[in-house]
């Protein structure tokens, strides 16, 4: 897995009780349905750049990369905002997309 942001790295020792608690209602909610990682892990993404949050969208890029999606998928899924959100918002999450997957060149 990639670099973990040093806000979150902090953050985790500050309150190590409440990521805990976040990491394990996080393990539930994926262990609760059928929907395997990597489909999993794209609609994460797709959440994430529909909800505008660009660390989000930074951070489940580099999970949707470990899970085994290519770049082209990931991009795809990125492209399905166009429809709903609109090209301003589509952009906005490409650009964020490509920050992790240029650096991953």
């Amino acid at each position: 897995m990639a670099k973990i942001p040093k806000p979150f790295i902090d953050f985790k020792e500050d309150y190590p009780e409440v990521i805990q608690a976040y990491s394990s209602l996080g393990k539930a909610v994926h262990e609760a349905g059928p929907i395997d990682h990597k489909t999993r892990e794209l609609i994460k993404l797709g959440i994430s750049c529909g909800a505008q949050k660009e660390g989000a969208v930074h951070s489940h890029t580099r999970k949707a990369l470990d899970a085994g999606c290519t770049k082209e998928e990931i991009k795809h899924a990125v492209l399905l905002l166009l429809p709903t959100l609109g090209m301003p918002s589509m952009m906005a999450a490409l650009t964020w997309v490509n920050d992790i997957l240029d650096s991953e060149k």
